[in-house]
């Protein structure tokens, strides 16, 4: 019994006395249950929803004012075509589109049967399911409330055909959830191993010594880090090859972009997770705590504020804001629209360039704070 408590109180001494083991034991709960806290919403609301209202009458114009004040959609823009409504969709600036036609209020006033059009963007399946779900619910409460109009109005029950949203689904008519998780996974694994590689590969040598042998030779400081990160790129490469393989021959998920296009851009995601992997190599001693400092400082929030779990919609305004600064939000963008979309790096040069630049900051930062470490 002596030898446990013995045992017991060197690995106390030994644990607090790491300043990083205090920060993750301490911290870290907190900084995980703020983020979560406010992150994890399953609820889809303020779904992105564009119009393109061609009647526009006192009905319709009451049609949009029921999805609005539903709290299921926030309008983003009123459009003068359906086909604008489709480049809004495609662009990723909507989730949801609504096309009243120009007889929407003739055929109600006619008793005839008013159709709607509904568009959704089925590149998010779950999103997509939810959206076309509020939106026939509020088309059938208004329908219901136009039917109740006319009751009373009359003092008898009037003959009416009620209004008859018609859905849409673009780019994954099917609604398959794992056209929608597949492409994000491939963005997850590249991080996690990518990143996971780098600073555990870095740190292994430090524990073992190497490091510093290999800081005495002749090899100079940036063919030393060159030399360390250029294996985990091709590394990087060969897992998209597999996850592309798997994800077109097991799961069937269609590849409708370009794959030039696709590694390109693969290519600067890579760059900013080794930049991160770096980074967390010149902070940690030992590979259990670049292990721990990867998934909990780094791993499990990108998780939550990119919208691979949660939709950034929900999230509070400030949170939103913050997700600006996750490099995954953008892969992810990019990998979903390349498969489901076929967009190219025209349609994607915005996150194209914020990858660009997150990757080049990073490993900039992460090289002087390496070379710091090892003076």
């Amino acid at each position: 019994m002596k030898n446990i408590i013995h045992l017991m109180h060197k690995e106390f001494i030994q644990t607090l006395r790491d300043k990083r083991m205090i920060a993750i034991i301490a911290i870290l709960p907190f900084v995980q249950l703020i983020i979560l806290g406010y992150a994890a919403n399953i609820d889809i609301k303020n779904i992105s929803l564009v119009v393109c209202d061609n009647d526009r009458t006192q009905n319709s114009y009451d049609l949009i004012s029921a999805f609005i004040n539903s709290g299921y959609f926030t309008l983003i823009k009123n459009v003068d075509s359906p086909k604008l409504i489709d480049e809004e969709i495609n662009k990723g600036n909507a989730s949801v589109g609504l096309i009243i036609q120009n007889d929407f209020t003739r055929n109600i006033l006619s008793n005839n049967q008013a159709t709607i059009q509904i568009i959704a963007d089925g590149s998010d399946a779950n999103s997509a399911n939810y959206g076309l779900g509020y939106a026939k619910q509020i088309v059938n409460l208004y329908s219901n409330s136009l039917f109740q109009k006319k009751t009373m109005k009359s003092g008898i029950n009037v003959k009416f055909a009620k209004i008859n949203p018609i859905p849409r689904v673009w780019f994954n008519p099917e609604l398959k959830s794992s056209n929608y998780m597949i492409p994000g996974i491939l963005a997850l694994i590249l991080m996690i191993t990518t990143m996971g590689l780098a600073s555990l590969g870095i740190v292994r040598e430090k524990e073992i010594g190497t490091l510093e042998q290999l800081i005495v030779t002749p090899i100079k400081r940036f063919e030393l880090i060159i030399g360390k990160l250029i294996p985990f790129i091709i590394f990087g490469f060969i897992q998209i090859i597999i996850v592309i393989t798997i994800a077109r021959l097991w799961f069937e998920v269609p590849l409708r972009g370009n794959l030039f296009t696709l590694f390109f851009l693969s290519g600067l995601y890579i760059l900013t997770t080794l930049g991160l992997g770096l980074l967390v190599s010149s902070f940690s001693k030992t590979q259990q705590q670049a292990m721990l400092t990867s998934i909990f400082f780094i791993i499990l929030p990108f998780m939550y504020l990119s919208g691979f779990a949660f939709p950034i919609d929900n999230m509070p305004k400030f949170i939103q804001y913050t997700t600006y600064l996750i490099p995954l939000k953008y892969y992810l963008i990019i990998v979903r629209s390349i498969f489901l979309k076929g967009n190219t790096l025209f349609q994607l040069w915005k996150e194209a360039l914020f990858l660009l630049i997150f990757g080049i900051t990073i490993l900039l930062i992460s090289i002087k704070t390496f070379n710091k470490r090892l003076d």
